[in-house]
């Protein structure tokens, strides 16, 4: 196996190539919890150059793609050239790890909900939006009904959550701006003064870095689905306040790599079939 990984390295396989010494060079001390290798459930985690392209030719189609984005009536010809330019994309995402902002800079076709989707599918072989809603539907009223049944802390936690939530929508001046601004990543929601709760919101948008990377999203669930989509598009690690939340989405929800469950994601499965 160590021979068949060497002579794999040697002809450029870049799954391989990004974890060699000379690869991570003035990073050695940070060990092997920075391997980089797939960790959920990703398919094509750090493929090849499609046959006959280079960095440098992929690089062009890419400053080409920067255009077409600029112009009208041309989704077709985006989705092929995003097609075309995933292998360098995710390479580039890998192996170069770049701040949100930059990233999306250079690449402005991903962020949105058809490229998202579309995206999240060539990593995973899974269509993202119509897998993420159909799920919901299936899990909304077990969720509801666990929930309902949390008594003592538990339950308070979430009924101040959902105070809370309730009136942050109230108000979106400048120090809910200020916030966004910090977020590392989520999701945010809109309403107009005086809307209820149940009433459509005036925007949802998801946030990552401090940057607003999409907005004009129509519900909530599309922006919860966006923005687990995201982190399988820019390789980003769950946030550990949130890792068995993100868990539960990829592993329950979504179906991925289901087999090995954390104690806590599998006692809320658990319930969810009770």
């Amino acid at each position: 196996m160590a021979n068949y990984r060497t002579s794999l390295r040697s002809i450029g396989c870049p799954e391989l190539s990004i974890n060699a010494v000379k690869e991570k060079q003035g990073a050695m001390s940070h060990g092997p919890n920075q391997v980089k290798k797939p960790r959920k459930a990703e398919v094509n985690y750090c493929p090849d150059y499609p046959a006959g392209e280079t960095k440098e030719s992929l690089e062009e189609e890419r400053k080409a793609l920067t255009l077409e984005v600029k112009k009208k009536n041309n989704q077709q010809l985006i989705k092929s050239k995003m097609e075309r330019t995933f292998a360098y994309r995710r390479q580039e995402v890998v192996k170069d790890m770049p701040f949100i902002a930059e990233f999306k800079n250079r690449w402005p076709a991903l962020f949105s909900e058809s490229q998202v989707n579309a995206e999240f599918t060539l990593i995973t072989t899974f269509p993202l939006f119509s897998t993420f809603m159909s799920r919901l539907d299936h899990y909304y009223s077990q969720l509801l009904r666990v929930f309902k049944k949390k008594g003592g802390t538990a339950r308070r936690d979430i009924d101040v959550i959902i105070a809370e939530m309730d009136k942050a929508t109230e108000d979106i001046g400048i120090d809910a701006m200020t916030e966004m601004e910090r977020l590392v990543l989520g999701v945010y929601i809109v309403r107009h003064d005086g809307a209820d709760a149940s009433d459509p919101p005036e925007d949802v948008g998801v946030v990552i870095e401090g940057c607003t990377v999409l907005r004009d999203l129509r519900e909530v669930a599309n922006g919860c689905a966006v923005l687990f989509g995201l982190i399988y598009c820019l390789n980003l690690s769950y946030p550990k306040e949130l890792r068995y939340t993100f868990e539960f989405l990829q592993k329950v929800f979504m179906e991925l790599d289901g087999n090995k469950l954390s104690t806590k994601v599998q006692v809320l499965k658990n319930k969810l079939h009770e």
